[in-house]
């Protein structure tokens, strides 16, 4: 039997909306056929695919972070603006394609503007310069009559974008990247930029590129960070995909990983602690997941796209679960892609349509539902198993939020059986619950279930109403599902 204690007094903290954002890179289809498509019947004048927006909208996508990923540490944004007939087409060596420049910042912006989304750019802190990434702010959100302002205005754009959010590099610490940096060259770069940038725009928030190689030492460049340029962060970006340097990748396995990522982010969280400590540094410094995911095999010359199954949306659903548990510090996330590649929409190569993978239904169920607040939810489970060098972990993977009234709680559930239906017990510390409770389950009829072109519905939402006692209520739980469980409450 497993048992959820609640009290809507009880808070972790207040939740970001921009856990539920994405990430956009010139990687294969993600930008060309997916977000920008001129000439298709479904794309309007300007060559964004109304489809991808109305889906993006649905989802609640509050902000996206462009345009890389490790295609940033080779950018021009000079290329990327200006008479589309005059940029230049450049090789990006880090995915070994050429990229016409078609689509760059203006597009970017007119793209967030209709999906009424922050825009996130992040500057080239790889073969790029400090001169670079400060002209590109410029051209953004500048107002007095500079060069990089009056280029702007020559392209149609008199106001300001407004670009709010700015991260400097990406996965810096990464071997594999383009002007891969130490520890210490990374913590001195990132001081100088963010200086600069700020000089500019003293009110952009600034995202500094804290850990992505979690094979090497996972400390010593968010402590530099913190050391040397603690006054100048905002947020301390770290990166994850599921499956990556996994020995097993069964089901027990995959769902354990919500232990690590409680590992890693309660890391991060004390990495975070002891620097403001040590150091004086009296700002709020949060955490930023920009880049996370389910790895699926892909093959990068052909373009192929990752296709999503149950399990792999359970594995998300663990992952904003863990987000909302940890809303005192994580205010901002990025699944990535957002189209096409490890994206939750696929796009027809024919032109016709998209889907609607696994994992947008789960991140669509999470934005819709979440409140304003996240709780701190209590779970005792008599039922356990093992995975991924873990044992003893509760077969369900929960988190809690309510509204600014504290009247309205949602309970979000991960069953992680594979056969076996889970009964649980809600428990309300405080008030009673004001009616019938609404279940929103998410599941299909085997862990390999996909949403394809061919068979759009297999995973799907289906809804149904639960009666309550005064402060109880008891649901059984499908196997292998994503169950939201919305409780009215009176005091």
């Amino acid at each position: 039997m497993n048992h959820v204690w609640l009290n809507p007094l009880r808070s972790v903290g207040a939740i970001d909306r921009k856990i539920f954002g994405g990430f956009a890179e010139h990687m294969h289809r993600c930008i060309y056929g997916g977000i920008f498509d001129p000439g298709s019947p479904l794309s309007d004048d300007q060559g964004l695919r109304l489809d991808v927006i109305d889906a993006l909208r649905r989802q609640g996508m509050p902000i996206i972070r462009y345009p890389g990923g490790n295609f940033v540490s080779g950018y021009r944004w000079r290329d990327g603006v200006g008479p589309v007939g005059g940029r230049p087409a450049r090789l990006d060596l880090a995915w070994n394609a050429i990229d016409s420049n078609h689509f760059g910042t203006n597009e970017f912006i007119r793209f967030c503007r209709r999906l009424d989304a922050e825009p996130f750019l992040v500057v080239n802190c790889g073969d790029g310069d400090l001169r670079e990434a400060r002209d590109w702010l410029e051209y953004c959100n500048g107002t007095r009559p500079t060069e990089p302002v009056k280029l702007r205005q020559a392209h149609g754009f008199d106001e300001p974008h407004g670009v709010r959010y700015w991260g400097i590099g990406n996965e810096v610490d990464g071997p594999w990247q383009i002007g891969h940096k130490t520890a210490a060259e990374y913590a001195r770069a990132y001081a100088e930029f963010a200086k600069a940038m700020k000089l500019v725009d003293p009110y952009i928030k600034l995202v500094a590129a804290g850990t992505s190689d979690w094979t090497a030492d996972v400390v010593e460049t968010p402590r530099l960070l913190l050391q040397q340029a603690g006054d100048l962060i905002d947020y301390l970006d770290i990166h994850w995909y599921i499956g990556l340097g996994m020995e097993s990748v069964d089901f027990p396995a995959l769902m354990a990983t919500s232990e690590l990522l409680e590992d890693r982010l309660k890391a991060m969280e004390g990495i975070i602690r002891i620097m403001r400590l040590n150091h004086g540094i009296e700002r709020e410094i949060h955490l930023a997941v920009c880049e996370y995911n389910v790895l699926k095999f892909i093959d990068h010359d052909q373009g192929i796209e990752a296709i999503f199954n149950l399990q792999d949306m359970l594995v998300i659903a663990q992952n904003l679960n863990a987000f909302l548990r940890h809303a005192y510090s994580v205010k901002m996330a990025n699944i990535s892609e957002i189209v096409n590649m490890g994206g939750p929409i696929r796009t027809d190569p024919d032109g016709d349509g998209l889907v609607l993978q696994t994992t947008w239904h789960a991140l669509e169920l999470y934005s819709r539902l979440s409140g304003a607040i996240a709780l701190d939810a209590w779970q005792e489970s008599d039922a356990t198993f093992s995975g991924n060098g873990y044992s003893g972990v509760p077969v369900l993977d929960i988190a809690a939020t309510r509204d600014r009234t504290g009247q309205q709680l949602t309970l979000f559930l991960v069953n992680r059986t594979e056969d076996a239906h889970s009964e649980v017990t809600v428990h309300l510390e405080a008030g009673r619950f004001d009616g019938p409770a609404r279940l929103s389950v998410l599941n299909g009829p085997s862990l390999e279930a996909c949403n394809t072109f061919d068979t759009p519905n297999e995973v799907r939402l289906r809804q149904e109403s639960l009666l309550t006692q005064d402060s109880e209520v008891t649901a059984t739980l499908e196997p292998h599902s994503l169950t939201a469980l919305e409780l009215a409450v009176r005091r």
